[in-house]
């Protein structure tokens, strides 16, 4: 039941600092239960208390059951009635989701996580891309033809400046993350929320989820051709009630709020969503920002997920991305509160965090204080991707800032949470769902005054207590992704 582990004291770059956080607890523990009129729980409540194991601290959250021993499983949407009581319903995200059991590429032996951090040289870093090519190569070749292996892209003698300055930031970083990530998976085998690696456990496969098109945001598109609301008429929030089928016109037009402590279902163009308790979303693209300024709420922590631009997003046209310039207009200063904190997540090209923490975070007025690591490991402890890959690497980077505000209203409000620690790591098995990021919510904790106001801009999910923008917002929120646990009352 341990869902996030650390070793509490935080030092720059100390190995170890970090925690370990269970993604499919959280998502469990946000009370995804439909409530009627009968029965309807006080409160939902995120536990993250804190209590001393030794060296480590332990914040432990409620996993919420997520196997049929809880209760009957039934098709998602599906309401039952028990001996006329009316049904009380449960929904849990679906566990496959989180069953990582394999790296995607394998490290070398001598470079698994159980042994010595090494140190590694630019020859040895060109060979292991070499070696993850091929590893790459055989498995895209199964079922491609001769001519299209043969167009594989091959890695050139010397280091692009990109990539040089890559392998430089990897250089300061990785013995950290390695004995780091080490002493967080041995806490998490202890623990028994980590599994060492079996027989058995070798022989399954990583789930490949299919694709469940949601068309959010091709509805955030013709959004635009919708006819203009006048501004004075323009409905500021829409109060979610049970079961809802909202005309895209008016939830693509204001923020829509579930103030409620039980969760309600959205129907958006015959699609069914989940809407935790306490939670609040505006569905739009980056055109439309202004419900969100209209919703008249200052945001203590903004946390923001960019569609950063890359080679790859190119190539798959898998989402649109935004150029830095667009990422600069987000209305940020106007939506912060005096000392906001504020979280970037960034990908690993270089250019992308310095433009964070040298261009974008000065131009909204935001002080640079910290560079967080997300690492990626299997459920037996095993990095995703080998540590050194140059092409991918088992980790993303967070950039944490506050916003700079009055000097005395700042100095009262840091006096009363902790100081940001310059490094910190937040080590899970990540979600096989294309860029579903862990909650911050528990991490965060010990770092802002309890009862804030949270928004996640660029949101692909909902939390309780947060307010979430995007074109996507919904997505991970899908009745599709979860399933039915019936019970009664």
């Amino acid at each position: 039941m341990a869902a996030i582990t650390g070793d509490g004291e935080a030092a720059e770059f100390a190995p170890g600092a970090g925690w370990l956080v269970d993604h499919l607890s959280f998502i469990n523990q946000c009370g995804y239960e439909i409530c009627d009129s009968y029965a309807c729980p006080d409160s939902v409540t995120l536990d993250t208390s804190v209590t001393s194991t030794g060296d480590c601290h332990t914040a432990s959250t409620i996993a919420a059951a997520s196997s049929s021993r809880d209760g009957l499983i039934s098709g998602p949407g599906d309401a039952i009635e028990t001996e006329g009581k009316p049904a009380k319903t449960r929904y849990v995200f679906r566990e496959e989701f989180f069953d990582i059991f394999k790296p995607h590429i394998a490290a070398a032996p001598d470079k698994q996580l159980w042994q010595e951090c090494p140190e590694v040289s630019l020859t040895e870093a060109k060979a292991n891309s070499n070696r993850e090519e091929h590893q790459e190569g055989a498995k895209s070749d199964v079922g491609d033809s001769v001519a299209s292996a043969r167009k594989k892209r091959k890695r050139k003698c010397a280091f692009n400046q990109g990539e040089q300055d890559a392998l430089e930031y990897h250089s300061k970083v990785r013995k950290l993350i390695w004995e780091g990530t080490l002493h967080l998976v041995q806490e998490g085998l202890k623990s028994g929320f980590l599994h060492r690696a079996t027989a058995e456990l070798s022989c399954r496969r990583n789930v490949v989820p299919g694709h469940i098109g949601c068309g959010l945001a091709e509805l955030c598109e013709m959004a635009k051709q919708f006819p203009a609301v006048n501004e004075s008429d323009q409905q500021a929030v829409h109060v979610l009630d049970d079961e809802t089928s909202i005309p895209e016109q008016d939830l693509l037009s204001c923020v829509a709020e579930n103030s409620s402590n039980c969760a309600k279902i959205v129907v958006l163009m015959g699609q069914k969503y989940l809407v935790p308790p306490k939670s609040s979303f505006l569905l739009s693209d980056i055109s439309c920002l202004q419900p969100l300024l209209n919703y008249k709420k200052k945001y203590d922590v903004i946390v923001i997920d960019p569609p950063w631009e890359n080679k790859s997003v190119k190539r798959s046209n898998r989402y649109s991305y935004l150029s830095s310039w667009q990422i600069k207009q987000i209305p940020v200063p106007a939506l912060a509160a005096p000392n906001c904190l504020v979280v970037t997540w960034v990908t690993n090209r270089q250019k992308h965090l310095r433009f964070v923490k040298h261009e974008l975070y000065p131009y909204w007025s935001v002080k640079t204080l910290a560079e967080w690591h997300w690492v990626k490991v299997t459920r037996t402890g095993e990095f995703v991707l080998p540590l050194d890959s140059l092409h991918k690497k088992p980790y993303e980077v967070l950039v944490l800032g506050r916003v700079q505000g009055g000097e005395k209203e700042a100095l009262r409000k840091s006096e009363d949470v902790l100081p940001i620690p310059e490094h910190k790591l937040i080590v899970s098995v990540p979600c096989s769902l294309h860029s579903h990021k862990p909650p911050l919510t528990a991490v965060l904790a010990e770092f802002i005054k309890p009862d804030v106001e949270c928004l996640e801009l660029f949101a692909r999910n909902l939390q309780p207590g947060w307010t979430s923008w995007g074109n996507e917002v919904l997505k991970f929120q899908h009745i599709d992704y979860f399933t039915l646990l019936q019970k009664e009352n």
